[in-house]
């Protein structure tokens, strides 16, 4: 990232499962599945210059800030085409809503936001923010900042590093605002209710490794709070920031683990870390291998080839489905997921 976005699903869910405590089981709403989208890359022939692309050091269209290559090859996010193509891309994976980074008022994001919401609505997609920090941003200023948003059908929105500002700012921001669901980046229902938020996320898919969903997810549901835990496929910025930790996605398997511990946690939201972060190797957008630099996603699954530049989005189709069947078939601790990935 490391640059943040907003969830907005539909409004008669907008305050499911907040008020009354935790749903029972048999009346709780189908799970919600969201993923952060970033529209910050730019190219010369559409934005007059390297947008993001050349993070690092590196000198596009050759070198990239990325450790993989996108299928599409560096591209616009100022570009309609593209971005329809990719709500498309998305919207068939059956996730809900776009997370579309946004780094404040008079920004690049802000610029090109109203033209992601119109590409995500026309395939149907809902869309949220995933508020970033950026210079001076204050939790009033946040709140100012979403109450101009309702007009484009945002309900959601995700702060990205909120603990970074005071508890106690953040709930004296947040009293006065109606109309959004808003999510504290932390796993500690206790902070996020101090906060006066309405859910928690934790996005980060090197830190948290799954293993704490269930219970973050239970502790949330104790005090009301809706839970969103973050999957991602695995994380490798060393080509863009020169991060030297790595999270392996060992063909595939990692996204797995990841989605398991989500689906046993019974999330009220699933936040998938990312579309299209290439930086930090989060993304599942299709990548193909390139001049023998990068990495690609051969093996994941048993795939190869043109077959594996999709392995991640089909993956996500098959996860979304399971999240939504485990309402009547839970997923066994232990169980075996298929290794063959779904085909569209």
């Amino acid at each position: 990232m490391r640059r943040a976005a907003f969830i907005a699903t539909g409004a008669a869910l907008a305050w499911a499962g907040i008020a009354g405590g935790a749903p029972t089981p048999t009346d709780r709403p189908t799970p919600q599945v969201a993923i952060f989208y970033y529209a910050w890359y730019g190219t010369p022939a559409s934005d007059v210059a390297w947008e993001h692309w050349g993070q690092g050091g590196n000198e596009p269209p050759r070198a990239i800030g990325s450790n993989f290559y996108p299928a599409r090859g560096p591209y616009s996010s100022g570009r309609q085409a593209i971005v329809r193509a990719q709500m498309r891309e998305i919207a068939g994976t059956g996730v809900d809503t776009v997370i579309v980074s946004w780094w404040g008022p008079g920004s690049v994001e802000d610029a090109r936001l109203p033209s992601v919401v119109a590409a995500a609505q026309s395939s149907g997609l809902h869309v949220a923010l995933h508020v970033e920090p950026w210079a001076g941003r204050t939790p009033r200023a946040v709140a100012d900042a979403l109450r101009g948003f309702t007009f484009l059908g945002i309900r959601d929105a995700y702060i990205y590093d909120s603990t970074a500002s005071a508890d106690g700012d953040w709930r004296s921001a947040l009293a006065g605002l109606s109309g959004i669901r808003v999510f504290a980046n932390t796993p500690l229902a206790g902070k996020a209710v101090k906060g006066g938020f309405q859910g928690l996320y934790t996005y980060d898919v090197l830190v948290y490794d799954g293993s704490s969903f269930a219970r973050m997810c239970e502790n949330a549901r104790q005090v009301g709070l809706l839970c969103a835990p973050s999957v991602g496929p695995g994380f490798d910025a060393r080509r863009a920031t020169g991060d030297p930790r790595v999270r392996e996605r060992n063909d595939g398997r990692w996204y797995d683990h990841m989605w398991q511990a989500a689906v046993r946690a019974s999330p009220d939201l699933v936040t998938i870390t990312s579309y299209n972060e290439w930086h930090e190797g989060t993304q599942i957008e299709p990548a193909r291998a390139s001049n023998g630099l990068y990495a690609c996603y051969d093996g994941a699954w048993g795939l190869d080839g043109r077959r594996a530049q999709r392995a991640y989005i089909d993956r996500t189709s098959y996860w979304v489905g399971r999240l939504r069947s485990a309402l009547e078939t839970p997923l066994r601790t232990g169980s075996r997921t298929s290794k063959t990935s779904k085909t569209q």
